[in-house]
């Protein structure tokens, strides 16, 4: 049996719970990270990757190609608010890059959005 399959129950799922792997934190310790910004390893994260626990060794892995973050999750079977933690203390630790999209500068006139709302409401 390998080291994995130890910590892997097929009808339960991991037997570690993601609590455990973050060190009980649910947030990044900088900031938040949105769903769709994009992770990529570092060369300092694939030089690092041999002395980085599994799920961080995993993430360094899968992202040597872009990833967004729920695509991580969704790839690695990880809890996305784990995922958040994870990715936030390698970019932390200078292992991935974080590519955050773009939010809008320019908010729409209030006029512009009471018309809209109006013709809305007129259908």
């Amino acid at each position: 049996m390998s080291r994995d399959e130890e910590w892997f129950d097929d009808e339960a799922g991991p037997v570690v719970r993601p609590y455990a792997v973050t060190g009980g934190r649910t947030r990044p310790s900088k900031g938040s990270l949105e769903l769709v910004a994009l992770v990529t390893t570092t060369s300092h994260g694939r030089a690092a990757a041999t002395s980085l626990d599994h799920e961080q060794r995993a993430i360094a892995a899968l992202c040597l190609r872009l990833q967004s973050i729920v695509e991580i999750s969704a790839r690695l079977n990880i809890p996305v608010g784990v995922v958040r933690v994870l990715v936030g203390d390698m970019l932390d630790a200078g292992l991935v890059t974080v590519h955050r999209p773009a939010r809008p500068t320019n908010r729409p006139d209030q006029a512009l959005i009471e018309k809209v709302l109006s013709g809305l409401q007129a259908l």
